[in-house]
């Protein structure tokens, strides 16, 4: 048996090892590195056409609490790569989702419906209903989660997440699933429109719509430079004579399409926002909540000039003023920027409208998607005997009617493949892939991101290149929408963008960043699961 002194020594020695692991303990604790608090707001912002030749331009015209916060203060993405053949819309859902247009579904805004012979919008859902619409769209067509529902899912459905976007497609993709609620400006009447796919419409909707109607206001807002035309730089001198000044009149059946592609629409967005922020508390509870926002900087489709340079220098600086009015609300009457992750990446915008005058001698032509169609089923016809052998064209592809084309024994392949020979040769078409060459990676100079971006469900049988410089006539571009005229330009844009968020130290990454990343490298921020059609690893800073 042990003597009472060697108990009394072992006790000793115990205590000294539970006295000594306590203090590494403490020390670890102490040494430890400390861990950012949690965002209590994110902001997230996509840019319709924004360009970093024009924030490097007027950077010098910007205050310093709107872009140049971003630029001067956050993570610098120069160049987010989208991929080919992708409109604002699965720009939009790329970047929310991390998932490529071939997995989260979204294509593009529009997609064409075969039995209508028309094209509809990627987002109808009959079984919803619209407020302040009779549009019936919901989410259900995005196949994947988004940042705004794993944001929703890890606060346990107790945190506010919406989106305001002057566009139903880019509202409804930034919400996702889980959102609280999405709002866009209606074609039609220019309410603040929503879904019943969405459960709240809170009082900064009902509001506007009931006592501050754009309707009511519209007549009397018009779009002028906000400086004197002869400060904006690099504008020729007959601009600067001629400033541009844009109305939105009664008489215009188009004036609220008008009014949705111009800079005062951002404004719009923008008071919206900060009333919800200020009004409803948004990042002063418990919980991380979520406001995603759309605007527009492209170059200004209904200006009666072709260049409309002016019109979108002036965009730029007043997006820069939004911005920091923004930032600015969210310091006074939200949780500050000090615990605000904001998240701004350009996407595509549409192509210019108008082509160059013919003094410049640029040449071009004019491609008639009717009559392709018409000589396609010509040849088609004396191939294979009379027939509708086209069931339509839509965003450059065409739509063969593989009905026919069973019911007479024919191959769809050799279909296809007969139909791209043949549009190869025709005036303004310089490349036809069929939907086999793109699925097989053989379309194209980059054809493993034209593949990824292509939804086999969606897709035309044959896609065309139209010959640069020629236009697009315009009652065949995108039918269902409010039609207007392209030209065609090569080349695949690439999109600045930004993370601004407490803890991650300013840096500037200069190569070429796959837009399928940064959905990961917010939720990494976030600590929440990345959307689960994300398969990029998140960015490390």
């Amino acid at each position: 048996m042990q003597s009472l002194k060697e108990k009394q020594l072992k006790s000793r020695r115990l205590a000294a090892m539970v006295v000594a692991s306590l203090v590494g303990v403490a020390v670890v604790a102490q040494t430890a590195p400390k861990v950012p608090a949690k965002p209590a707001l994110v902001l997230g912002i996509t840019v319709e056409g924004l360009s970093d030749t024009y924030l490097e331009l007027l950077r010098g015209y910007f205050g310093a609490n709107g872009f140049n916060r971003l630029i001067n203060d956050g993570v610098v993405f120069t160049d987010v790569d989208y991929g080919p053949n992708i409109d604002a819309t699965a720009a939009t859902a790329m970047l929310v989702s991390g998932a490529p247009a071939s997995i989260s579904n979204i294509s593009a805004a529009t997609v064409y419906d075969k039995e209508l012979r028309r094209a509809v919008s990627i987002l109808n859902d009959a079984s919803t209903l619209g407020n302040f619409t009779s549009e019936t769209l919901s989410p259900k067509a995005l196949a994947v989660s988004t940042l705004a529902d794993e944001l929703r899912v890890a606060e346990g459905g107790l945190n506010g997440v919406y989106s305001i976007a002057p566009d139903a497609g880019q509202a409804i993709i930034l919400a996702g699933h889980a959102g609280s609620g999405a709002f866009w400006i209606n074609d039609v009447n220019g309410n603040w429109s929503t879904s019943t796919a969405y459960k709240e419409v809170p009082n900064p909707i009902n509001n506007r719509n009931f006592t501050s109607s754009l309707a009511s206001r519209l007549d009397t807002l018009k779009w002028t430079p906000s400086i004197a035309p002869e400060l904006y730089p690099d504008i020729p001198a007959y601009r600067k004579a001629y400033p541009f000044r844009h109305v939105f009149q009664r008489n215009n059946v188009d004036r609220y399409r008008a009014f949705k592609r111009s800079a005062p629409a951002n404004r719009e967005v923008t008071d919206l926002a900060a009333d919800f922020i200020s009004s409803m508390g948004l990042g002063k509870g418990k919980t991380t909540d979520m406001v995603s926002l759309a605007y527009n900087v492209a170059p200004y489709p209904y200006s009666k000039d072709a260049d409309s340079r002016l019109e979108t220098m002036d965009a730029y600086l007043r997006l820069d003023a939004d911005l920091a009015r923004l930032f600015a609300t969210i310091d006074a009457a939200g949780p500050g920027m000090n615990r605000t992750l904001v998240v701004l990446a350009g996407v595509p915008a549409p192509p210019a409208g108008k082509r160059d005058e013919e003094r410049f001698g640029v040449p071009h032509g004019v491609f008639s998607p009717r009559k392709a169609q018409s000589l396609l089923n010509v040849y088609l016809m004396a191939l294979h005997g009379n027939g509708e052998w086209i069931a339509g064209y839509h965003n450059n592809q065409i739509f063969l009617n593989a009905a026919l084309a069973k019911e007479r024994d024919v191959d769809i392949v050799a279909l296809r493949r007969e139909s791209s020979e043949f549009l190869s040769r025709m005036a303004g078409v310089c490349r036809s892939f069929t939907l086999d060459d793109v699925l097989a990676g053989k379309a194209g100079n980059d054809a493993e991101a034209m593949r990824r971006n292509t939804v086999v469900g969606h897709s035309g049988d044959v896609f065309i290149t139209i010959t640069p410089g020629w236009e697009i006539e315009a009652a065949d571009v995108n039918a269902g929408q409010n039609s207007r005229p392209m030209v065609s330009r090569l080349g695949t844009p690439m999109f600045p963008g930004f993370i601004l968020a407490p803890g991650v130290a300013h840096r500037v990454i200069g190569t070429p960043v796959d837009a399928t990343v940064l959905a990961p490298t917010v939720a990494r921020i976030l600590r929440i699961r990345s959307p689960n059609g994300a398969e990029s690893a998140p960015l490390r800073f």
